[in-house]
């Protein structure tokens, strides 16, 4: 699962490249990553998770976008192949650093503290607070993650909501054993909001998401076996160029 990357990755299980990396690592799989909204799909992306590297596959605008991320070196590639070429990109603290455990793995421009165990409805979590930036203005969180899935069993805001995780049955969901999550969101205001969420143990990452709205996020036709390393390579025939917005569409905001 994203860098399901800001505070919502802690919230729910966002099915990106990095996040599935980061809790799947000993596992190596390829799947689709579908994106869905009412009758229509939004995005899919072809994902294959090596024991090092993450590829992600694209087609934006007719062309072939190709993200290879190592997380553990912070290093990405990004390539084009209608135009044969590639782009390199490191992040000098994430390539010293090894994962740490804490949510801020998942999350840029934050800070993580640990302030304890807590026993939260039967389930030993970890109680994380999380101070990010908004507009010069700090934002503090507070999340208790389930130890054994990394999934946040409850949830503070700076707004006032609490959200709330609990299982609800076990069931398959694209031919994957799964337990059914539901997340309660409720608002100072009253208001209240619902979403779903499929964990799979063996992958220990959730692989389908409900969100209100009818939005839908999900892993499907995974297959679970040994990614070939050429994978994670750039071919010998691409060109290195420095950035191009143009070449990168889905980049430039980054």
């Amino acid at each position: 699962m994203g860098a399901l990357k800001k505070l919502t990755v802690i919230a729910c299980a966002v099915l990106t490249s990095s996040y599935a990396y980061a809790e799947s690592k000993t596992i190596e799989f390829s799947a689709d990553a579908v994106i869905s909204a009412p009758q229509q799909i939004v995005k899919q992306t072809k994902l294959f998770v090596g024991k090092e590297a993450v590829r992600s596959e694209t087609v934006i605008n007719g062309q072939n976008i190709v993200e290879i991320v190592y997380p553990d070196k912070g290093r990405t590639i990004l390539i084009n192949d209608s135009l044969k070429s590639y782009k390199e990109r490191i992040v000098d603290h994430q390539s010293e650093t090894k994962s740490s455990g804490s949510p801020c793995d998942q999350i840029s421009n934050a800070v993580c503290e640990k302030l304890g165990v807590e026993d939260i409805s039967g389930y030993k979590t970890e109680k994380w607070q999380i101070i990010s930036e908004n507009n010069g203005r700090k934002l503090r969180t507070l999340h208790w993650i389930d130890v054994k899935r990394k999934l946040a069993i409850r949830e503070f805001f700076p707004d006032g909501s609490v959200a709330e995780l609990k299982m609800i049955k076990k069931e398959k969901v694209n031919g994957r054993d799964t337990e059914k999550w539901e997340r309660s969101l409720s608002r100072p205001d009253g208001k209240s909001a619902k979403s779903y969420q499929w964990y799979d143990s063996g992958l220990k990452i959730a692989i389908k998401e409900e969100l209100p709205g009818g939005y839908v996020r999900e892993l499907k036709n995974i297959k679970i076996s040994e990614q070939a390393k050429d994978l994670f390579t750039v071919p010998d025939d691409y060109k290195k160029i420095e950035f191009q917005p143009a070449a990168y569409p889905e980049y430039r905001n980054r």
